[in-house]
This record gives structure tokens, sequence and C-alpha cells, in this order.
């Protein structure tokens, strides 16, 4: 009874040891390809449990997700004005044949991102080459990208890959490049800035001048008007005066009198010499009967 139970258990354990080397699980991140005494039978593009033959047939799995190539250091190139810039960049691909990725880079990811870089130096060399450092640090940066994209896109392809984004994350000059580019700017902002202060300088001299004659003429005609209107005062006077003296003019020489005695005697420290049988005091001998 003994040895048959252990020769059932013995049976179990081969069964799940063959089972283990028979069967074999592909996860939804992954494509795996079934090599049969190291020749390809089989690639699984589908997650799931899958059967093999024991110790014949060995699988391998490949990683189907995103993956980063990022350039260690900033690379250098070349513009059309025969400046050196640097370049920062960075590119996302995946593998979407597994077989033919297989097939030419033995699977080797570092031999796929190698391929990969060289394809893109290499077409920004060209792109480079072609273009001044304004168009590559900001006027046809988008552009370029594209270029890359769909230029290394189609070289990826024939090793069963995709390239879905080439990114230039930073274009720099080098430092001896930068500076002479930010005296030659600063130099420039100065000059543009010394040309605006003198044509302001103009300007202002010139509205100045304008408000002092706006102000000339102004005052000019202020004081023509009010000339005028003063002698128009001075006429409307007069003829009051006139026609006061008409009605009456014993009485309106009496008031001319007073307001000459006011306007003489105003303090007493006042002193006329004067004749007393001058005109003047005529009505200040008589100040009860006016004489004619």
């Amino acid at each position: 009874m003994r040895q048959k139970l252990g020769a059932v258990l013995v049976g179990f354990v081969a069964l799940a040891v063959l089972a283990g080397l028979s069967l074999f699980v592909v996860d939804q991140r992954q494509n795996a390809i079934v090599f049969r005494l190291g020749e390809i039978v089989d690639i699984k593009t589908e997650s799931g449990l899958y059967f093999k033959l024991p110790i014949v047939d060995n699988v391998r799995y490949f990683d189907t997700r995103i993956l980063t190539l990022d350039t260690p250091e900033p690379e250098r190139f070349i513009t059309s004005e025969k400046k050196n810039v640097l370049v920062d960049l960075f590119v996302k691909w995946r593998i979407v044949d597994v077989r033919q990725y297989y097939i030419s880079v033995g699977g080797d990811e570092m031999r796929a991102q190698t391929r990969l870089s060289q394809t893109i130096n290499s077409s920004l060399r060209d792109e480079f080459g072609n273009r001044t450092v304004h168009d590559v640090v900001s006027g046809e940066r988008n552009k370029i990208m594209d270029l890359m994209r769909e230029r290394a896109n189609e070289d990826a392809s024939k090793i069963g890959v995709q390239v879905l984004d080439v990114r230039l994350r930073r274009v720099d000059l080098p430092q001896e490049v930068s500076e002479s580019v930010y005296r030659r700017m600063e130099a420039e902002r100065k000059r543009v800035a010394n040309e605006l202060r003198s044509t302001g300088s103009a300007e202002s001299e010139k509205i100045r001048a304008d408000a002092d004659r706006q102000r000339e003429v102004i005052i000019a005609e202020a004081y023509s008007e009010a000339q005028r209107i003063k002698g128009e005062g001075d006429a409307k006077a007069s003829a009051i005066y006139a026609r006061a003296y008409e009605q009456n003019p014993e009485f309106f020489s009496y008031y001319r009198s007073l307001e000459a005695y006011r306007a003489s005697l105003r303090s007493r420290s006042d002193m006329l010499v004067l004749d007393p049988s001058s005109e003047f005091f005529k009505y200040l001998k008589n100040p009860g009967r006016p004489t004619r």
C-alpha cells in the first residue's frame, strides 16, 4: 500500500514538473518568441497561457512598452553658419515586430538604441548643416523634430521598431560661442537703446517747442482779448460819464471833486502845496452851496 501511495506521489510530482516545463505565460506588456533547437517556431503577441515542448523548446520575452533613448551627453553639431551647437535630445520607441527585431539586432536593446542613435545623429547633422543658429534654436525647431521622427521611424521599421517621438530637449551654444553671441546681442541692444533715447529726446524737444509756441499764442490771444474787453469797458464807462455829465454837469463836477479829495487826502500824513485860491479847493470853501 505504501509503495502504491509513493508511486502515486512520484507520478503527481512528475506531472507537475512536466506541466511546469510545458507551460509558459505571456504578459500583456510582452511578446514572446518560441525557439525549438535554436530556431524560431512561433511568435506569441497576445497575453495568455501557452504550451511548449519540454527541454526541446525555450521561450524568450521582449518588452513591448514604450522605451526611452536618452543621450547621456549633449551632441555637438555644426550649423550652416559654421557655428557649433550642443543638442540634448531623447527618443521614444517600442518594438512592433518582434521577429524582425530579433533577426536584425538579436533582440539586444543596446544594439537597437545604437542603431537609432546613429540614424538620428546622421539626420541631425544634415538638417543642422542647412540651417542657421536661429532656425535650430527657435525658428524651425518643431519642423526639425518632425523630420527626425519620420526619418528615424523609416529606418527603425527595418529592425522591427517604431519611433514614436524625437524631442530636442535643449539646444545650446558652446561657452565660447555663447559669450561672443551675448556680447554682440548686448552691443546691439545698447545701439537700439541709444537710438531710442536720441529719438525720444528729439521728440521731447519738438513737443516742448510746440507747447511753448502754443503758450505764447494763447497768452497773446488772451492779452489781445483782454485789451479789447478793457477798451470796450473804458468806452462804455466814458459814455456813462458823458451821459451823467450831460444830465447835471455841476453835480458831476462835485462828485469828481469828492473822488479827487478822497484820493489825495487818504492819509493824515499826506501834504499838498497849493494856492488857497486854486480851483481844487472851490468845494471846500463853500461846502454848503455849490458854485457855478
